[in-house]
């Protein structure tokens, strides 16, 4: 269990949003999770090409984050040269609801701004 999930659970605190967001936060992670969540299992270079301006250094540093969270599983297959596949563990299929919810409330807003701009 992580650390700071431990101390939350002892300590009771009354919100965890500060752990969630420290968990998904961030410019990339969100883009990511989004991915593998909806599209399933990519390599490295198919989740980079698909994260428009995402450096290569910043998707490794960002994986690495989302697995040792327990959000992406990593798989290395024993072959020349390596290949490496990245997918959504348990943990992140269950912020499905969450992508969901964001993408209504996107289209929601969407729609209330263009009856606001015809009026």
């Amino acid at each position: 269990m992580d650390k700071k999930l431990k101390i939350a659970k002892t300590e009771r605190l009354p919100c965890p949003a500060p752990l969630v967001f420290n968990m998904i936060g961030g410019k990339w992670k969100l883009s990511i999770l989004q991915i593998l969540i909806f599209h399933g299992t990519k390599r490295f270079g198919e989740l980079r090409r698909e994260i428009d301006g995402v450096t290569q250094t910043m998707l490794t540093n960002q994986l690495r984050a989302l697995e040792k969270d327990g959000l992406v599983a990593r798989k290395v297959f024993p072959e020349v040269p390596p290949r490496v596949e990245y997918s959504a563990t348990e943990d992140a299929l269950a912020l499905t609801p969450m992508f969901q919810a964001m993408h209504q409330w996107w289209v929601a807003r969407i729609e209330r701004e263009s009856l606001h701009d015809a009026s």
